[in-house]
């Protein structure tokens, strides 16, 4: 491989995030207990910096580096800048959570920043290789902080479990990609999608590495049948780290998808449109009837998010560029929406207290009106109630598989999210009609405040004038 000069303008923002996490690995060593929100801040300095870097250099026009191993291009700068402000609002909203357990420490925000490193390398990926060490770099991240408690044996159970899965998905998706070498002889994902195109699917070997990459794929998105450690994780982990995998990696999964399954093997889009297809059908109908029956409000979330990733595959099954930007836009918007969600979780949240129960909302109104009506927007879209962002990113994806002739697929999505609005409005009754039984909490941080009420604002603003984040999402496509 040639590194020349050029080759490292594009990967600036990396390079600036994996600079500045090495450094700050190597202050927090030096700094006192005392001392640590210094890391806390170097980090927040970090996201933002690596945005500016990112929309200085802004293009549509597609830049390959690397010798054609990374790309930059309009999604991916889109989707890195949601990614920053994703893990800033997670760092944002942890701060106080992971102190008030003794778990304030520099190695939260530097897995955080190694993760996001990670995800910023998978949006970037144009070769099966840096796919692979992009997912890995997060993988580790990810099971690392899930344990971050180690003092909670159920964070260290829900840590090996991931850990477990994650190495068979991770095998799944490796021996996926070493079948598509040995069929097309390149890593490389536009040659990949070139001998793919010539070859079609009278190729078995192509066939079946495509069926293990879609298996290593649904297992990172979380989808029916493979969703089995998404609530045990959600649960088990703290909830600092549970907002964390919940939010931001969504959006590099989302990238995932696109390059392997649109841009490297768009060819075979009629395998793996049958196999979505399925998944998708599962997910939307598991994920909202488990979830019926949660108390916990994180195993909730968890099948909750199992729900939404199916809403976002059927807009990439459509195989249409309005299909993919409606399940851009859908990936965005929930990230926004799940991060509101465990904010509250986490603002409620106090020393010895969890608030994960759905008892625990009880009688929210009654002493944090305005927090109760945050969370009003937050579960009202997640359920798709109209004027909010969550029933036009429904919308949307629902369009997308009409205009290819699934109609029974769409009327499936309407009927179950139906269904689903019931475990919705039912933290919403809590919240309003329940009185409190617990002690409401003496205060919160300004800096959550004003997170929270943007993260809610945004969910009733996006609603009501979608047009700017879709046309964005459109341009890309």
């Amino acid at each position: 491989m040639n590194f020349v000069a050029p080759d490292f303008t594009p990967a600036l923002p990396e390079l600036f995030v994996l600079g500045m996490a090495c450094l700050i690995l190597v202050i927090d060593v030096y700094l006192e207990q005392h001392q640590r929100h210094i890391s806390y801040l170097l980090s927040q300095a970090t996201l933002i910096g690596a945005a500016l870097i990112t929309l200085a250099a802004y293009t549509t026009t597609p830049i390959l580096a690397f010798d054609g191993h990374y790309i930059k291009d309009a999604m991916s700068d889109i989707l890195k800048m949601g990614i920053y402000i994703a893990s800033g609002t997670v760092f944002l909203y942890s701060q106080k959570y992971l102190r008030d357990r003794n778990l304030f420490k520099g190695e939260y925000y530097i897995l955080g920043l190694f993760g996001v490193l990670g995800m910023m390398i998978m949006v970037s990926a144009h070769s099966f290789l840096t796919v692979y060490l992009g997912l890995e770099l997060l993988s580790l991240c990810l099971y690392a902080m899930v344990a971050f408690d180690r003092d909670s044996p159920i964070a260290s159970e829900a840590a090996m479990k991931y850990f477990v899965l994650g190495a068979l998905a991770s095998g799944m998706l490796l021996y996926g990609i070493s079948m598509l070498y040995g069929a097309t002889g390149s890593l490389d994902i536009g040659a990949v999608g070139l001998a793919v195109t010539e070859q079609g699917s009278d190729n078995l070997v192509l066939v079946f590495g495509l069926v293990f990459l879609v298996v290593g794929l649904a297992f990172k998105l979380g989808v029916v049948p493979f969703h089995m450690w998404l609530p045990d994780v959600y649960q088990g982990a703290p909830t600092a780290v549970t907002l964390y995998i919940g939010s931001a990696p969504e959006l590099a999964a989302f990238a995932l998808v696109i390059r392997i399954l649109v841009d490297g093997l768009g060819a075979l889009h009629a395998d793996w449109q049958q196999m979505l297809i399925v998944m998708a059908a599962l997910s939307i109908m598991v994920g909202n009837l488990i979830a019926i029956a949660q108390t916990n409000i994180k195993r909730l979330l968890a099948y909750s998010t199992i729900s939404h990733m199916g809403f976002m595959l059927l807009g990439i099954l459509a195989g249409t560029p309005e299909g993919y930007a409606a399940a851009m836009f859908y990936a965005i918007t929930y990230v926004l929406t799940v991060v509101g969600a465990f904010g509250v979780i986490i603002v409620l949240s106090r020393s010895g207290f969890e608030a994960e129960h759905i008892e625990d909302f009880k009688g929210l109104n009654d002493y944090n009106p305005w927090l109760a009506f945050m969370m009003l927007l937050i579960m009202m879209s997640l359920a798709g109630i109209p004027f909010l962002v969550g029933f036009y990113a429904k919308l949307a994806v629902l369009q997308a598989i009409i205009s290819i002739g699934l109609v029974w697929l769409a009327i499936l999505g309407v009927v179950f999210s139906v269904v689903g609005a019931f475990y919705y409005l039912r933290v919403v009754k809590f919240m309003y009609f329940d009185k409190p039984t617990v002690v409401a909490p003496t205060e919160t941080r300004l800096d959550a405040q004003i997170a929270i009420s943007t993260n809610g604002l945004l969910v009733l603003a996006l609603g009501l004038y979608p047009t700017a984040l879709m046309s964005l999402c459109a341009t890309v496509f």
